[in-house]
């Protein structure tokens, strides 16, 4: 039988047609960063497939109140939107919409305006209103018809509701997502153990000996101790002050974490779940349950909204009742990890109490700097250390390593390094292959007995290389595991590397920039390099962060029509009032069109109608201290990487030695679609392009379809991987009848 035509397996966006359909967008609660980028993408995605869209300013008491609180959004009136913190179209709280009363008039308004479509930003108070809402509807239509307030004609034309909603809160306190909107913003609960005041001070105190001045302790505002006591900032202070005499400061951070511009994680994420917000409410019918866009590693999925809401109680529930335990497990397995890696990062033992495995285990980074790999070697050290490795560092790479660069770190010496940028071991792009008889010897020399490489794509080569010389060198049989971190994003294996995200905050904080230096200046465009080698990453995904209106990569090959259409494109929009352009490109994204290429090309096409400039960002995307994302994710993947390690290392152990000398005991750890994966190196080859060093496969290429659509082009969007509605899991158990 014949292989079916892909093309007969996909489904395309541009089919699901929303002609006749209203949507209203609203967002509730507390504000948070990113809101404004996901109202964006649900009225342009919106407008984009035929589909009126209306703001409902101030949430649900705008829906109440109805009138100028309902108003049509056009294209241009989320123009700006994108970089601007809190929420443009309002939030408040609405008593109103509690009573039965209110949500009357909230249907009455809605059905006047032809809305049967409603995407809810918000927290699980917003989103179980929305829920309640909906499951009323009919009941609600049937008041307003008895009353003589709507016809039969606008109870058939209105008779169903649906409802999408997307968590947009700080506090990424709601089931069933990863993140929720605001939460990476502002980084820019579990109560501890009940000796945690002696733990806490045994701590500072080891942190003084190690002549360590600086101490930051963090509270959450909803600390409490297993007693549910509350557990307050001057309380802690006071603690600190009687117990020790340190000099102590207590700052209160408040609505400072509220405020700010949107980082590019929660521009990103805020867009690509508007987005599925109007799919599921294109794609919902009659029976089709309320849900919530969730965000699980590095996929979108749908969840039935009560669900999430139900599960996001019982955590509390099992907080009330002091099942502590209960309530990590039902937070779900990502919290459940992330507070695990807490706790071994920070359970720091004496060095008589700690195991001892009498293994030693060598760090390096490999490759060009990239922000947030400090944060995972900290992250390696103190994990190794807990399990009972000596940890040894060695500087400057693979040459470093053949020069015999190599000393013992301990638990102290990393501390502070999280925030660090560059590489503080020293980081070179030197190849192991022609060092491999000097570095054989130093493993011998040093006794060590597995390897952690963090690095970009020289790492990723010189694992292949290592693991390759291990027939001529018995010295490489050993565990050995690299952990991706690189600006350009372009290690196969991964869809995320440490440093692609404090690279992708620098573009947009510069593109923000350039954009508000023109605010007073009309009809200009900018033409902005990003690096990434061949790897277009930078570019797509900072352009979709950015609100670009075209992006040029290697990936996706272009001509000089591209070009040109691009030009016209840009023309029509300065008709508008939108009346700036914005235009990124790879650096090595065309042999030919260069960036001063495409400069001179705009510039002479665009006379009489716009100007331009270009700006050409370099080495600054590499440079700075990480951001909150890649300090977490460094820390959470090394620290996954060692557990790999340790597991290894045993399974190798035989008759006195380490002997690892098979496919899978030289991996990558990877993060792939929802999990973090380990897969041998020799396995990735055959997806790798070498020649341009990317592979030849990149997730991301999926996102491109959005920037343009937001851009306003007419483009083909395969949506046949979007999110399915599947089930919430870990539901709490009901307690057995006594």
């Amino acid at each position: 039988m014949a292989a079916p035509n892909r093309q007969d397996t996909k489904k395309f966006f541009e089919n699901l047609s929303g002609a006749g359909k209203s949507i209203g967008v609203l967002t509730s609660g507390g504000d948070a960063q990113g809101m404004n980028g996901a109202v964006r993408a649900v009225v342009r995605m919106g407008i984009y497939v035929g589909a009126k869209v209306y703001f409902i300013h101030e949430g649900y008491q705008g829906m109440v109140d109805g009138g100028q609180n309902i108003e049509e959004a056009t294209w241009e009136s989320v123009s700006s939107m994108l970089q601007v913190g809190g929420t443009v179209i309002g939030s408040a709280r609405c008593k109103e919409f509690r009573t039965l009363e209110g949500r009357v008039r909230a249907a009455l308004n809605l059905v006047q305006h032809g809305i049967t479509n409603l995407c809810v930003i918000g927290g699980d108070g917003s989103l179980t209103g929305a829920n309640l809402f909906r499951e009323e509807w009919s009941s609600l239509l049937e008041t307003l018809r008895t009353t003589g307030q709507i016809d039969d004609e606008a109870v058939q034309r209105n008779s169903v509701l649906h409802i999408v909603g997307m968590v947009g809160s700080i506090d990424n306190d709601f089931c069933g997502t990863d993140m929720t909107i605001g939460t990476d913003s502002a980084l820019h609960q579990m109560p501890p153990e009940d000796d945690w005041e002696e733990e806490l001070c045994y701590k500072l105190s080891g942190n003084r000996a190690d002549k360590k001045r600086l101490n930051i302790i963090i509270v959450a505002e909803g600390a409490i101790d297993r007693s549910n006591k509350p557990i307050s900032a001057d309380y802690i202070k006071d603690l600190v002050v009687r117990r020790l005499g340190f000099d102590t400061r207590v700052t209160i951070l408040g609505h400072v974490q509220r405020g700010g511009t949107p980082s590019a994680f929660d521009r990103i994420l805020a867009s690509r779940m508007g987005v599925e917000a109007v799919l599921a409410l294109l794609e919902a019918s009659a029976t089709t349950p309320a849900c919530v866009v969730s965000l699980v590693g590095n996929q979108s999925v749908r969840l039935p909204l009560m669900e999430c809401v139900q599960m996001t109680q019982e955590v509390q529930k099992a907080m009330d009742e002091k099942k502590f335990d209960e309530a990590v497990r039902l937070r779900g397995r990502s919290f459940e990890n992330n507070l695990h890696t807490y706790r071994l990062l920070c359970s720091r033992k004496s060095d008589k109490d700690l195991p001892s495995s009498g293994f030693n285990v060598a760090v390096l980074n490999v490759g060009a700097p990239a922000a947030g790999m400090n944060a995972a070697v900290r992250s390696a050290v103190r994990v190794g250390i807990a399990e009972g490795h000596k940890m040894f560092a060695v500087n400057d790479g693979f040459e470093g390593f053949a020069k015999g660069q190599i000393k013992e770190i301990k638990w102290g010496d990393v501390g502070g390094w999280t925030g660090q940028g560059g590489s503080l071991l020293g980081t070179k792009r030197t190849l192991p292959a022609k060092h491999a008889e000097k570095i054989a010897e130093q493993i011998r020399i040093h006794n060590i007995n597995a390897m952690l490489v963090i690095g970009g794509f020289e790492a990723y080569l010189g694992l292949l290389e290592l693991s390759r010389a291990r027939e001529q060198f018995s010295e490489f049989c050993v565990p050995m595991v690299m952990v991706p971190a690189t600006v350009s994003n372009n290690i196969p294996g991964s869809d995320l590397s440490i440093g692609a995200d404090t690279a992708l905050n620098a573009i947009t904080e510069t593109c923000d920039r350039i954009k508000q230096s023109a605010s007073g200046t009309k009809r200009r465009v900018f033409i902005i390099e990003t690096m990434g080698g061949y790897c277009g990453y930078l570019a797509n995904v900072g352009g979709l962060a950015a609100g670009a209106d075209a992006v040029y990569i290697y990936e996706e090959p272009f001509d000089i029509r591209e070009l040109q259409a691009n030009v016209e494109h840009l023309t029509e929009k300065m008709k508008t009032s939108i009346q700036r352009g914005l235009v990124l490109r790879n650096e090595n994204s065309n042999e030919n069109f260069t960036t001063d290429f495409i400069y001179q090309l705009y510039s002479e096409e665009g006379k009489g109608v716009f100007d331009c400039r270009k700006n050409v960002l370099g080495h600054m995307q590499q440079g700075g201290a990480p951001s909150p994302f890649d300090r977490n994710f460094g820390t959470k993947v090394a620290a996954k990487a060692m557990q790999w390690i340790t597991t290894t290392l045993k399974e190798t152990y035989k008759e006195g030695r380490v002997f690892a000398n098979t496919d899978d005991s030289a991996c990558l750890l990877g993060m792939r679609r929802r999990a973090m994966v380990f897969r041998p190196v020799a396995e990735l080859r055959e997806e790798t392009d070498f020649v341009h060093r990317i592979p030849k496969e990149q997730w991301w290429l999926k996102l491109r379809p959005l920037m343009k659509i937001l851009a306003k082009y007419r483009t083909s969007f395969d949506v046949s991987d979007s999110a399915q509605l599947e089930h919430v899991t870990h539901v709490r158990p009901k307690e057995a009848a006594i």
